[in-house]
């Protein structure tokens, strides 16, 4: 199994160094734009192969989208990354003309691999890679709700002051400050509503915590996290390759699915190996329907945005 990525930065990288450190594919190729880094990173990877008992080869290019060839899965992480103060949506027109790019030569190689959307704003750009290739929605993911959602739970354990792995938790909607749902009342820490642990005014600084925890990290660093978001891809492309019929908050194309079409958002899916297998549909209470339409109608802001720009 053969696992590309795009994009040596921080975010690649990290996506790459997971997915061989955990052996989820056989081969890792990272390609870069910039002269050395994807080769010096995939060198000091593997350096670490003998220390760690790790057999993925891993691989670095400049630019040169012939070693990509016959990629199952594909993840790009292409684009500047989101400064202090910057929105995901002002990302928009620097990052859309470099994912459209990036996404055509990689299928030129690659003509059946599934493509799994870091890149930000991530709703938007996974909307354009597939409008752009012309795919079946089930081979374009967007990675946002894996990376909202573990930072959920994150909030909820030390909330609660317990083990992340023993809760439960998922975020829908748009990947950005303002339009993503950490789902609280789904929630649950060893199968018991996490209400029953933390009180209401608890919870709902835990959701708020939630929805500004890449502009946290932002402001910490200096720019966007890279570990979670680098994880959560290699998440998600664990799930394709293995064929784990996880169910995955991720950001799909919906066609009429909760009451929404012409845009791609994060709902729950289930993943496996021909991609998204399926989209679930939560029956959403009345104040959550209300914030999911408010999610889609920002999402469908930058979608007219990118036909404004003539990108879809």
């Amino acid at each position: 199994m053969k696992v590309t990525v795009v994009g040596a930065g921080n975010v690649g990288a990290t996506c790459a160094n997971v997915l061989a450190f955990k052996e989820i594919a056989d081969e890792v190729v990272m390609l870069d734009i910039k002269e050395g880094v994807s080769e010096g990173k995939a060198m000091d990877m593997m350096q670490t192969v003998q220390l760690l008992g790790i057999d993925t080869r891993i691989i670095g290019c400049t630019n040169d989208y012939s070693k990509t060839a016959n990629s199952d899965v594909v993840v790009i992480t292409s684009g500047i990354p989101r400064k202090p103060g910057m929105t995901r949506e002002e990302l928009l027109g620097v990052n859309a003309g470099i994912v459209k790019g990036v996404a055509e030569n990689i299928l030129k190689y690659s003509p059946n691999t599934i493509i799994v959307c870091i890149s930000n704003p991530m709703d938007t750009m996974t909307y354009l890679t597939l409008k752009a290739l012309g795919l079946p929605k089930n081979r374009v993911i967007g990675m946002g709700g894996a990376l909202d959602s573990s930072r959920f739970k994150y909030f909820l354990a030390q909330a609660i002051g317990c083990n992340a792995g023993e809760v439960e938790g998922f975020v829908i909607g748009g990947h950005g400050d303002t339009t993503m749902i950490p789902m609280a009342r789904f929630a649950t820490y060893k199968g018991m509503p996490v209400s029953n642990f933390l009180s209401a005014e608890k919870i709902e600084e835990v959701v708020k915590s939630t929805m500004v925890g890449g502009a946290t990290l932002t402001g910490l660093l200096g720019t966007s996290a890279w570990y979670a978001p680098g994880a959560a891809g290699a998440y998600v492309v664990e799930a394709i390759l293995h064929d784990q019929k996880k169910m995955i908050p991720c950001s799909v194309l919906l066609e009429g699915e909760y009451g929404e079409s012409d845009l791609c958002i994060g709902v729950p899916v289930i993943l496996g190996k021909n991609g998204i297998e399926k989209i679930v549909e939560l029956d959403l209470n009345a104040e959550e329907k209300e914030k999911f339409a408010a999610s889609a109608k920002s999402v469908k802001g930058n979608v007219a945005a990118l036909k404004d720009l003539k990108l879809v």
